[in-house]
């Protein structure tokens, strides 16, 4: 958390204004304060302070759970982690706890990196590939088609709720999407990725596609930490659902741990016949 469709939701907010705020696109940078130095991946706060001031900010968009600004003639990119956010407020209002890092803009406002966990980080590097070069195809990518999915899945001979989240085989999954996308897909989270039929595959797409457009269209998931005004928290259909009968069948919500992630699923949508 956040995830793809969270990440969406936090860049369209910055590029179109909303919640009061302005859009922050063509402004020009015009100071930047550093809070924890660990939140900069890179360069060093001296650096970053030299080079980011004074450029504007061009485009805002998404490359996985990245978020990425195009500056001139920079890139600036943040990925939130667990409890990150990127909040646009008055350039003189208190400093609050959890703000790591600030950027002055024009009109009298700031962009501020909160983070209470400080797991967050921050890139300013001329070429986003530095940063974005292992990463997975996107799930929207229309190159990636249900043929090309297929093969990438039997090729990779995993589980196939630790591959999805894997992000150098599909960038942007989450704990929330991966299960919920599996639910819909009627695949139980500990089937193996190259026992999967071409149809399994194609469905599975789908299934990924749909849960994370329903995603950004309800404006992600407000849960722990990250609160955009999003409501898809209400429409889980197993994610932190344990104990709780299936919408589907009737069957209480199972959690299992898987790779080290709290996995929920239904065990009568999603039959263990086809693990190997």
């Amino acid at each position: 958390m956040p995830e793809l469709p969270e990440v969406e939701t936090i860049a369209n907010g910055l590029r179109q204004g909303g919640l009061g705020n302005p859009s922050i696109l063509n402004l020009h940078i015009e100071n930047a304060q550093v809070f924890w130095n660990r939140t900069l991946a890179t360069p060093s706060a001296e650096e970053f302070y030299k080079r980011v001031t004074s450029q504007k900010i061009i485009a805002i968009s998404r490359r996985g759970k990245f978020l990425i600004m195009t500056l001139t003639p920079d890139f600036l990119l943040f990925h939130l982690r667990m409890s990150g956010d990127l909040v646009v407020e008055p350039a003189q209002a208190p400093i609050p706890p959890h703000h790591r890092l600030l950027l002055g803009l024009e009109s009298g406002i700031r962009l501020a990196f909160n983070d209470m966990r400080k797991f967050g980080r921050v890139w300013l590097v001329p070429e986003p590939d530095q940063v974005l070069k292992n990463l997975g195809p996107e799930p929207f990518d229309p190159g990636l088609t249900s043929s090309i999915f297929h093969e990438r899945l039997i090729h990779s001979r995993r589980q196939i709720k630790p591959l999805l989240l894997d992000q150098s085989f599909l960038a942007g999954m989450g704990n929330i999407y991966t299960d919920e996308a599996l639910f819909r897909a009627r695949l139980h989270p500990l089937s193996s990725s190259h026992v999967l039929s071409p149809q399994q595959a194609e469905v599975l797409l789908a299934s990924l596609r749909s849960v994370l457009q329903e995603g950004i269209q309800r404006h992600g998931a407000s849960i722990d930490w990250v609160y955009r005004g999003g409501d898809f928290q209400n429409h889980f259909k197993v994610y932190q659902r344990t104990g709780q009968p299936c919408q589907a069948c009737g069957t209480p919500i199972q959690r299992i741990v898987v790779g080290q992630r709290g996995t929920h699923y239904c065990p009568n949508c999603q039959p263990e016949s086809w693990k190997e």
